[in-house]
């Protein structure tokens, strides 16, 4: 029953500067950071702002199994991380999970009630799915199938 949330993958905190981040979380001991592949591999897209989304830029370091990732919305363009951190300031934007087929898994969680904002596949149909679960979990939550190269 625990499907499709069996495997944690990230945490995804929303940050105002990518640099000054990076930077601390390396002075700790955390890194090395790279840059997330970029999102026009993304060939079905239904997200909120588009521009908004093609705006973010995230960065990912692995702390054993999980990965931390750290988004900065663009001040240019409207999308859900940048009214996060209006309203919120810096932190825990969504948690994610990694599924063997995210088709199938967004057809679970919808069965269960849970409305996905926004989702993105590549051609391969690894991508990902956003839920509108802030009121319910207090987080977003997030169900994605890795591409492998």
């Amino acid at each position: 029953m625990s499907y499709p949330f069996e495997k944690f993958h990230h945490i995804c905190i929303a940050v105002r500067s990518i640099e000054e981040k990076v930077k601390y979380f390396e002075s700790i001991g955390i890194g090395p950071w790279k840059e997330y592949p970029p999102l026009t591999q993304y060939t079905e897209l239904d997200v909120p702002g588009m521009e908004g989304f093609m705006g973010l830029r995230y960065v990912e370091a692995l702390v054993g199994d999980v990965e931390i990732q750290l988004v900065q919305p663009c001040d240019e363009y409207d999308s859900p991380q940048k009214r996060f951190l209006e309203e919120h300031g810096e932190g825990v934007y969504h948690i994610g999970f990694v599924v063997d087929d995210v088709n199938d898994g967004e057809k679970v969680c919808e069965e269960r009630g849970m409305k996905t904002f926004s989702r993105g596949r590549r051609p391969d149909q690894s991508g990902f799915n956003y839920f509108d679960t802030q009121d319910e979990a207090g987080v977003i939550m997030l169900i994605r199938k890795t591409h492998h190269e």
